[in-house]
């Protein structure tokens, strides 16, 4: 037998295992350049890679962008509540603070009153800026009465809170009554200066100014003078501030003393009454 044919499978595995080493020794040696069959399917493969990528980064960004969407929408109803309650409670504070010097006032006029006081609530006015007539809360269910004094605490001097004299009931419901103020025409108070004793009557008019005249034309009445109701003719509860002489009028022709009067309410922001039982 030939030497071939004796050795014949082991030189085939010889020849396999040569030409093994052969291409893993081309396939792993760095190469410059690329053939061009490998350069054809590169140039094929290459754009179609980006428009790959391109078009999986944008139906990423979608769906992502999506989800986003959703968060920020919750994150704005979120704020917009919390801005909401930061809003109203501003708008508490603000309120307490504009009625700081009026509840002070009320707190102390409670305090000392020998008055059997109502409290109420304002719920309705007529046209115009002044107070002059105006709607409560409290009506004969609650103790009203018709011609019953309304007055609100008032400083009189630093720290003397009293009660300062807004106006009377002219008309009682069940549940509300109507008020009209001392700045309306309609009312006339007799007052008596707290200095001198002197007295005199004061009435409201159209454009809200106080004004009147001292029964004696000689009376020492001068600016600055506190004037209180007298109490005649029963008009008005006796012993309720109304304000301060603001100017003195010699009219000596009509043989009296007139004046202006400066109230103390402030007949331009008023929120809550007492109604004197």
């Amino acid at each position: 037998m030939s030497f071939f044919n004796r050795n014949k499978e082991r030189m085939m595995v010889t020849a396999v295992a040569i030409i093994l080493i052969v291409i893993i020794g081309v396939t792993s040696t760095e190469r410059m350049a690329l053939s061009k069959v490998e350069k054809i399917i590169g140039n094929i493969l290459t754009p179609i890679g980006k428009v790959s990528n391109s078009i999986g980064k944008g139906v990423s960004d979608f769906f992502e962008g999506v989800k986003n969407i959703g968060k920020l929408k919750e994150e704005n109803e979120s704020l917009k509540k919390q801005i909401s309650k930061l809003e109203e409670e501003n708008r508490n504070y603000l309120n307490i603070i504009g009625k700081t010097d009026y509840l002070k006032n009320e707190a102390k006029v409670l305090e000392k009153t020998s008055f059997n006081l109502i409290s109420a609530q304002i719920i309705g006015k007529e046209p115009g800026s002044w107070f002059d007539r105006f709607t409560i809360d409290k009506g004969i269910k609650d103790g009203i009465k018709k011609g019953s004094t309304v007055v609100q605490g008032v400083e009189v001097e630093q720290n003397i809170i009293v009660e300062g004299v807004v106006g009377r009931v002219v008309d009682v419901g069940d549940n509300w009554s109507k008020i009209v103020s001392i700045i309306d025409e309609v009312n006339s108070i007799s007052f008596v200066n707290l200095r001198t004793q002197d007295g005199g009557v004061i009435s409201g008019s159209i454009d809200g100014q106080i004004s009147g005249f001292l029964y004696d034309n000689k009376s020492d009445v001068i600016k600055g003078d506190k004037l209180f109701t007298s109490g005649l003719g029963g008009v008005f509860a006796k012993d309720i501030y109304i304000g301060e002489v603001d100017e003195v009028i010699d009219a000596e022709e009509e043989l009296m003393k007139k004046i202006t009067v400066k109230p103390a309410v402030n007949f331009k922001k008023l929120y809550k009454v007492f109604v004197i039982d």
